[in-house]
This record gives structure tokens, sequence and C-alpha cells, in this order.
């Protein structure tokens, strides 16, 4: 993993993000310790499980397309509001 200093960072971003992209994770340092990481889109969506659309896990579900599903509505009549 290459390391860049906070200046060389802040100074270079654009290259920074296409070396994340290309080459992996950039540690990013101050005064020798390391204080973040960037890396690829690509990379933090395999991590975090991102990579499946919101629509996608839904269908994934074992309810999807069932019919039979109630969903019970609360019957309470609404409070009284004074104005």
């Amino acid at each position: 993993m290459q390391s860049w200093q906070m200046q060389a960072a802040k100074a270079r971003f654009s290259e920074l993000v296409k070396h994340a992209a290309l080459q992996g994770p950039q540690d990013i340092t101050v005064h020798g310790r390391s204080v973040a990481v960037v890396v690829s889109r690509e990379l933090f969506d395999r991590l975090s499980g991102n990579e499946q659309s919101l629509a996608d896990f839904m269908r994934a579900s074992p309810l999807y397309r069932r019919e039979d599903i109630e969903f019970e509505r609360d019957r309470s009549p609404p409070r009284e509001l004074e104005f």
C-alpha cells in the first residue's frame, strides 16, 4: 500500500484517487502516523456489502411476491390538536 503525507494527498488529490482505483488502497499519514485510507468505490462496495441494490435485496426476500401477507393498521382515532 502506497503511503502519502497529508500535504501531498491534498495537493495531488486526483492522482491519489486514480492510484486508489488502479493500484489499491492508499494510506494517508500525518507526522508519520497513519490517519486514513483511500479506497476505490468498487472495493468499498465489496467490503461494505453494498454491491446489491435495494430493489435486488427486496427481490431476494423470501416474502417477495407473496400475496397473503396482511399488515395490521392502527385503527385508533387521531389525537386531538389545539391550534
